[in-house]
């Protein structure tokens, strides 16, 4: 009788002990708004950070060179944006595997998953390097260069694919850093190399007369200082440990990091594939109109970027609150889950809305700041932030859901949504309303894929979050 009474008595010190451990990761206990504040300011920082490389690029090669100059980064962007993909497929997949990983308590499969996201993000970096030398020619063909454009176009991407290697590794280390806990370093990462970047740009541009040449050294050396800084906090991580039988590459992790990473990476192939159809479509149509081919490729290429610091704020906010759905996914406290998701949207929303307004009310003001164009360019610009981005409140709904299914472990609706914008309904409309509208046809195609987008992620979200509520009531 008494062995009885100890063995219960030590099952219930054993279970206190587990809910002790549990309550010790904030994660699970810490007010939500204070957890999304920690975690998505360093991160919405660190994409801006990310955004404002390209950005000070096209400023001063504006104001240094002229929009042909732009027109040229334009078309090498999608490279960029390639490389990206891969990288947050792996960085941001690794996050959500070891996020989901310690709310369920199996630390060997969180080592296991950051050393495997480590190894390969490093060859990536590698591989496009080689991609990008090799294959040079056809890519900027494929991208749309024009006659004009292409010898910028040719000098500005024969620089900036040595930086890559450091670019991939610095982009998916970043996410592996915040998902440790870290966000403030993982800021610091890229703050570094951007204020490289617009220190060395201006240098290069208007001092040493260097243009587009000058623009992605500049850029290349931001990207190697981040990229050191990173590999630095290999030996720093809080809640794994790299050891070298973890940096074994794991086929069966390996699947299920890519699966995570999945919504993040169609994301940027939707955009490399719309950036593709722009470019062909402008050349095309804007060569049937009064703007001509060059004029197109510059401003719209701009106003994308431009919208892409809104965007920006948004992904930095799901993705701060992503490891906070992840871990109370998996430790089944539903109700946090949806409390997450719910403030992210909210704020989310009046993110977009303010940058509506902005781009309505006064495009004028951020177009005068890549340089002083001529009014066929100024006008053209004008119609792009009025008509292009018209309904972007609208993708913060669909960014924020995107990442939440990702978070939760739903690769498949997590595709969805990051597909049906870009390729489901921008593609389509953009092949098909320039032959009723001629090039003003491009622009509408955005508030309609827009449109299309949100009621898509209506739907889903819906269906999701009643599944998670039954799950909250049978749990309790």
């Amino acid at each position: 009788m008494e062995n009885i009474e100890n063995r219960k008595t030590e099952e219930i010190n054993e279970k206190e002990k587990v809910e002790n451990q549990e309550n010790k990761n904030p994660l699970g206990t810490e007010k939500i708004g204070k957890l999304i504040k920690q975690f998505a300011i360093p991160c919405i920082i660190s994409l801006l950070v990310s955004s404002l490389y390209n950005i000070v690029d096209q400023i001063f090669i504006g104001q240094g060179v002229g929009y042909l100059g732009n027109a040229a980064t334009n078309i090498v962007f999608p490279f960029t944006v390639v490389t990206m993909a891969f990288s947050l497929m792996i960085g941001d997949g690794t996050s959500a595997y070891l996020s989901l990983s310690l709310g369920k308590k199996d630390k060997e499969s969180a080592n296991k998953g950051v050393s495997n996201g480590i190894i390969v993000s490093a060859l990536l970096g590698i591989i496009f390097l080689i991609i990008g030398l090799v294959f040079q020619e056809g890519l900027l063909k494929l991208f749309g260069v024009t006659e004009s454009s292409y010898e910028y176009a040719k000098t500005y991407m024969t620089y900036i694919v040595f930086g890559m290697p450091f670019f991939v590794f610095t982009t998916a280390l970043n996410s592996m850093i915040r998902a440790d806990g870290a966000p403030g370093y993982a800021m610091a990462t890229m703050l570094v190399g951007a204020i490289l970047n617009m220190i060395l740009d201006p240098i290069a541009i208007f001092v040493l007369h260097m243009g587009v040449k000058g623009a992605a050294i500049a850029t290349i050396i931001g990207q190697i200082v981040s990229g050191i800084m990173s590999i630095l906090y290999i030996k720093k991580f809080k809640s794994v440990s790299i050891t070298k039988e973890s940096l074994k590459i794991e086929g069966k992790t390996l699947k299920k990091i890519c699966s995570l990473g999945i919504s993040s990476f169609i994301t940027q192939i939707a955009i490399t594939v719309v950036l593709i159809v722009i470019n062909q479509m402008l050349t095309k149509y804007g060569a049937e109109s009064k703007y001509g081919s060059d004029i197109p490729l510059s401003a719209l290429g701009i106003v994308m970027k431009v919208n892409q610091i809104v965007n920006s704020i948004v992904i930095g906010l799901a993705a701060g609150a992503q490891p906070i759905i992840g871990f109370n996914f998996g430790a089944k406290k539903y109700e946090r889950v949806l409390q997450t998701y719910g403030l992210a949207v909210k704020v989310g929303l009046i993110i977009t809305a303010i940058g509506t307004l902005i781009f309505q009310l006064c495009p004028q003001v951020i177009i005068n700041l890549f340089g002083q164009e001529n009014e066929l360019y100024n006008e053209f610009a004008k119609l792009c932030f009025r008509i292009f981005i018209a309904l972007v409140v609208f993708n913060s709904f669909q960014i924020t859901s995107g990442i939440f299914f990702q978070a939760i472990g739903n690769p498949v609706k997590a595709a969805i949504l990051s597909l049906s914008r870009q390729i489901g309904f921008l593609v389509p409309a953009m092949l098909i309303l320039p032959m009723f509208f001629g090039i003003n046809g491009i622009l509408y195609a955005g508030p309609t894929a827009d449109c299309l987008a949100f009621v898509l992620a209506v739907i889903l979200v819906q269906i999701e979050v009643k599944k998670i509520k039954k799950m909250n009531v049978e749990v309790k």
